[in-house]
Parts: structure tokens; C-alpha cells; sequence
């Protein structure tokens, strides 16, 4: 069943239990769930709501006013999407003003008038359905298979063709790489590349979730399994039905729940928490870590028969620094992108601060790249963004990949030690290798100072070294292999 088609649900904030259950009695259509305002955010995040009907209270008391409105700004933090209606006494209209300020979608005053109230309500409920529908309709009709990524360093192609055929198949996939480094959007488009794009996306962080309440998430529980639990409810797995379920920070589930996966995985049903009776699945699964899995199956915190289920393919996505000319790319992408958000004029990248791009490590990848650069784009002050605008140093050179006969002469030095390793010091096999003659080759030693006698059969340097030399200066190839 669409989402769409699905009940809606709302969420009834409302200290007064009577009145609560009146609105209840309101909205009976709907999927509708109410509680205190003191248990809200755990309601937030255990039914996802379409909507909140939020009664803040009264602008006669200042403090519980204040205390409203940070509650309301948790929610949309939690759930930004969620469409909230703030309900409040008729004489409370500046707070009511100030709900909307802070992401309220509109507001309802008191006396309860069940027909206007609905009308507000539901009219939220369109807003949220047109939303949706207005991204389904881009997922589909986006231009670019793999959304969001961009790149032209043969890691990163190496990478996307990676994608591209894995993506049709039903093959669980391990996602492996540092943090920031792109991974739910890679996840995302293996759903939309696959037969099952039509079908829920669900992700789910294990590192975000406490670990007594991530069972519950995951499988479900029946009306009555643990106090609060007042009816039957579906877990994520169950709510990715025919879909792409994506398991974020896999390495941080506990224990006890990764024998319950796995059991999951191999049998493809499900029993909810309280319940006795299996719920078939049909769900592929996309799993991501930045942990070494290896280390952790070692020491006895990971699972070896989870690891082999969930890792039919494993891709490595590689860190932003080992991708060599992406990180200008990105920045001047998302230069534009943050400039028109903000209303800001688009700005260049003055020589510094290209400069600075390309030295920096980005130890927090992709993801610190955009900070820094909404940063400047909001901090800056002069026609470009400088590197001082974005917390960088200068490194002062000119950027040597810009340099085309530097980069030739690299090339050209690294391809001569190659060919040099390969032949274990022999000048013809090695000039063979390179397609040139001996004299030339002469001329390339000298031209870079390279003393060939240092890959000879008699060098100091082993056999395994040199060829582990080679192997470490090739570029990247088979992103599914390697260390972290």
C-alpha cells in the first residue's frame, strides 16, 4: 500500500486527559496517538507522525509558554517534516505568532470547534501528502542515477560503477568508509537504481537509537509486550515491505540484537516483541559502518555469520582526501548551492582559499567540506570566499595539480621506477616496458635523478618490497577490497 493511500497519523500533545480524548474522538479517521506533553519526543520518535496537534497552553504563564515553545522546536529537530498545529487559549495569540516563527505549519485557538479544527488539521495533512508526492516525483525524475554524488577521481568513478551493477541485483551490501564520507546517499541510490524504487526507503541509525528501545524499532511490538505498549505496532523492518531497508552505524548494534538480525536475515520473517507469531518479509538489505568489522569479530563484539549475510558485496568508499581533484569540485558545487539558499550573491573561490582546499586532509570528509563552506558563504564579506573565511590556512604554493608539466613530469618518473621494479633493474627489460631505447631511458634516469641499481636482483630492497611499491603507487581499482 502507498503512503498515500495509508492513514494518516497525528499525534495529540494534550495535558487534559479528557480533552485529549475528545480530539481522539475527533479524529477516529485517522491513525491517531495521544499522550502528555512530558512523554512527547518519545512519541515523536516511536510513531513518526504525519502531524502533532500541540496544545502549548496559556500566554499567562510565561515559563510553561517558554517551555512549549522549546519542546516545539525539539519536535522539529527530531521530525522535521512533521506538520505541527499549535493549539492555545484565545487570548494567546503572541504565542501562538511565535509557535509559526519557529516551524509551526499554523495555529488553532480555543474554544474546541471539532468542524474548524478538522479543517485546520486536515489541511496540514494535504501539505505534508503534496510534499511527498512533489519528492517522490523528483526521486523519479532526477537527473543523475546516483544523486548527490559527485566526482571525477577514478576512485570515485570506480566507485559509481560499482553501484551501477550492483543495484539491480538482491545482494545484501556492506557500505565501508570513514564518517561523512557520503554513505546513505550511496544506500539511496542503490534503492532508486534497483527493482524495488517504488517501494519504502528505511533507515534506520543503530548508533542513534538506545539500545532498549532499537529491538522494538526494528521487529515491532504486540499491544501489552512492555509498559506503554497500548497497541500492536509495526516495526521498521515490517514498514520496508517490498523496499530497501538501510542499517546506518551496523557496527554499534548490540550483541544480543545482531543474533535476532540475523536469525531475521536468513529466514526472512520477523517476530515482534511480545509476540509468538512469525510476519514474513521481503525487504533488501544495505547495511554501512566506519568501524573495522575485522577488528571487532576478533574481539568478539561483531558476529562473523551476521558479517557474511549482510556483506554479499562489500564497497569501500573512499575517504575525500584519496579522492584527488574532487574536493575543488564539491566545494564550488556547494559554494552555489549554499550561496542561493542563503540569498547570498554567488561568490568565487579567491586563489587562497583553492589553495587551501586542496592541501587540507578533511579528516571529517564531505561533511566538513559543506560546513566550512555554509560557513564562509554566510561570514563573508568580500566578492570571494577566502580561506580565512572558511577556517583554513594558506598553504602559500600554487596548487601543483594545476601545474600540467609538473604533474607530466610525476607521471613520468613514477612510470620509470615502475617499469625499473617490474624488470628488477634490467635497463633493456625495463626501456622494453616503457617503449623507448636505452639511450632514452639513460636520459630519463638522469633527468630525474633515479639510480637503477636500487631495484637490481642484489638491491638491499627485497623483491616483495618493490613490488609492494608498485602495487601501493597504482591508482585504485577494486573499491570492494583493501583495508579501511
Amino acid at each position: 500500500m502507498s503512503i498515500a493511500m495509508q492513514r494518516r497519523k497525528l499525534l495529540i500533545l494534550e495535558n487534559d486527559r479528557a480533552l485529549r480524548r475528545d480530539l481522539e474522538a475527533v479524529f477516529s479517521d485517522l491513525d491517531v496517538n495521544g499522550c502528555e506533553t512530558s512523554e512527547a519526543l518519545a512519541a515523536v520518535r516511536r510513531t513518526e507522525p504525519d502531524a502533532v496537534l500541540f496544545d502549548l497552553g496559556t500566554a499567562r504563564e510565561p515559563a510553561v509558554a517558554a517551555q512549549s515553545l522549546e519542546l516545539l522546536r525539539q519536535i522539529l529537530n527530531i521530525s522535521p517534516d512533521t506538520k505541527i498545529i499549535a493549539m492555545t487559549e484565545h487570548d494567546a495569540r503572541e504565542l501562538a505568532v511565535a509557535a509559526v516563527g519557529l516551524g509551526a505549519t499554523d495555529f488553532y485557538h480555543k474554544p474546541l470547534d471539532a468542524g474548524v479544527l478538522s479543517i485546520v488539521v486536515r489541511r496540514a495533512l494535504r501539505i505534508r501528502e503534496l510534499e511527498e508526492e512533489n519528492w517522490r516525483l523528483r526521486e523519479r525524475t532526477g537527473a543523475m542515477a546516483l544523486e548527490g554524488i559527485l566526482g571525477v577521481s577514478d576512485s570515485m568513478r570506480s566507485l559509481c560503477r560499482a553501484v551501477e551493477k550492483v543495484a539491480p541485483t538482491s545482494a545484501s551490501v556492506l557500505l565501508l568508509g570513514d564518517s561523512g564520507t557520503g554513505k546513505e546517499l550511496l544506500a539511496r541510490a542503490l534503492h532508486r537504481l534497483s527493482g524495488r524504487s517504488h517501494k519504502p526507503f528505511v533507515a534506520i541509525n543503530c548508533a542513534a537509537i538506545p539500545e532498549t528501545l532499537l529491538e522494538s524499532e526494528l521487529f515491532g511490538y504486540e499491544k501489552g509486550a512492555f509498559t506503554g505498549a497500548a497497541k500492536r505496532t509495526a516495526g521498521k523492518l515490517e514498514s520496508a515491505e517490498g523496499g530497501t531497508v538501510f542499517l546506518d552505524e551496523i557496527g554499534e548494534m548490540p550483541p544480543s540484537l545482531q543474533a535476532k538480525l540475523l536469525r531475521v536475515v536468513q529466514e526472512r520473517t520477523v517476530e515482534r516483541v511480545g509476540g509468538r507469531v512469525p510476519v514474513s518479509l521481503d525487504f533488501r538489505l544495505v547495511c554501512a559502518t566506519n568501524r573495522n568489522l575485522d577488528t571487532l569479530i576478533g574481539n568478539g563484539s561483531f558476529r562473523d555469520d551476521l558479517f557474511y549475510r549482510i556483506s554479499e558485496v562489500s564497497i569501500r568508499v573512499p575517504p575525500l582526501r584519496d579522492r584527488q581533484g574532487d574536493s575543488l569540485l564539491l566545494a564550488q558545487f556547494l559554494l552555489q548551492q549554499h550561496s542561493e539558499r542563503f540569498g547570498k550573491p554567488t561568490r568565487g573561490l579567491a586563489p587562497d582559499a583553492i589553495r587551501a582546499i586542496q592541501a587540507y586532509r578533511w579528516p571529517g570528509n564531505v561533511r566538513e567540506l559543506e560546513n566550512r563552506i555554509k560557513g564562509a558563504v554566510i561570514m563573508a564579506e568580500g566578492a570571494v570566499v577566502t580561506a580565512s573565511d572558511m577556517g583554513l590556512e594558506d598553504p602559500g604554493d600554487d596548487p601543483e595539480y594545476l601545474n600540467l608539466r609538473t604533474a607530466r613530469q610525476r607521471a613520468e618518473a613514477q612510470a620509470v621506477r615502475q617499469s625499473l621494479a617490474v624488470a628488477k633493474g634490467n635497463l633493456s627489460r625495463a626501456a622494453e616496458l616503457l617503449g623507448v631505447t636505452r639511450p632514452t631511458l639513460y636520459d630519463l634516469l638522469g633527468k630525474h635523478g633515479i639510480d637503477a641499481a636500487q631495484f637490481g636482483r642484489h638491491a638491499t630492497q627485497a623483491p616483495e618490497a618493490a613490488t609492494a611499491t608498485v602495487e601501493a603507487a597504482a591508482p585504485p581499482g577494486d573499491i570492494a577490497g583493501g583495508g579501511e
